[in-house]
């Protein structure tokens, strides 16, 4: 039958290796199942199945400004080469209802859309928002901690203009190993939250808010200057990079848990 591609990260290839030291697997079945080592050339797309092995983390697939058609091939490539995760994010109606035709097993949150979870993780991590409006950003956060085996709990709509609505979720949010904030207006809450919590806090500043929030700007630079030590601040509106910053700090804690 011959070695099976799989997900490319440093157990799969001491696997491999090991195999051809016993000759279970022929110099020829492993040159085969690094073809795509680091990446395989689409002609308009290099896919990268290299990155697990170099950051922990595989390769997403960003949607805005590719064909359904590229969307297609690109996560077609992930599924058929690999066993981890494989993420669409920002996925417009008409990329989303191809690659949903074309690989079935796709399960959507907003405008993401995730294959293939990691398996379930214990790690506990909250997504605090300050607004209803900051929604498409939380669930873009949501979506990707959820395909990297994350089961965030979500706590919507605590904004400081109601200081009261923090405190009643305090136990929840104290008892977490890492805290998403997003939030627009003035970008507050991150400084409320960084101040109560000794966990990692990752900011997300949103586009929500009136004039003088400069779509996101304002609270964007209320975060940078917050005085809650510590905080992550990433750009406006990247709940999936606020996902994925989470992913490296825990992965990073696991690891030093495990030496």
């Amino acid at each position: 039958m011959g070695w099976q591609h799989g997900f490319v990260d440093e157990a799969y290839l001491r696997t491999l290796i090991e195999s051809i030291r016993t000759g279970t697997v022929t110099p020829d079945e492993a040159v085969t199942a690094l073809a795509r080592l680091p990446f395989a050339d689409l002609g308009d797309a290099l896919v990268d199945h290299h990155r697990h092995l170099r950051q922990g983390l595989p390769e997403a697939v960003y949607a805005p400004g590719k064909s359904p058609d590229q969307c297609v091939r690109i996560v077609g490539e992930l599924l058929a080469h690999g066993t981890g995760p494989v993420l669409l994010s920002r996925a417009a109606p008409d990329q989303a209802a191809a690659v949903h035709h074309a690989h079935s097993g796709g399960e959507q949150r907003g405008h993401t859309i995730r294959w293939r979870s990691a398996p379930r993780r214990p790690e506990r991590v909250v997504i605090c928002s300050g607004g209803t409006a900051d929604t498409p950003v939380v669930e873009e956060c949501a979506a990707t901690l959820a395909a990297h085996g994350f089961d965030p709990t979500v706590i919507t709509d605590i904004g400081v203009a109601g200081l009261h609505r923090v405190l009643a979720r305090y136990e929840t949010i104290a008892a977490a190993d890492a805290v998403v904030v997003v939030a627009g207006m003035e970008g507050a809450l991150a400084s409320v939250i960084g101040g109560l919590t000794a966990a990692p806090v990752v900011a997300v500043p949103t586009s929500v808010g009136y004039g003088s929030s400069l779509d996101g700007v304002t609270a964007l630079l209320s975060m940078l200057a917050s005085c809650a030590s510590g905080m992550t601040v990433v750009g406006i509106d990247n709940g999936f990079g606020a996902a994925m910053a989470i992913a490296r700090m825990l992965n990073a804690r696991a690891t030093g848990a495990a030496r």
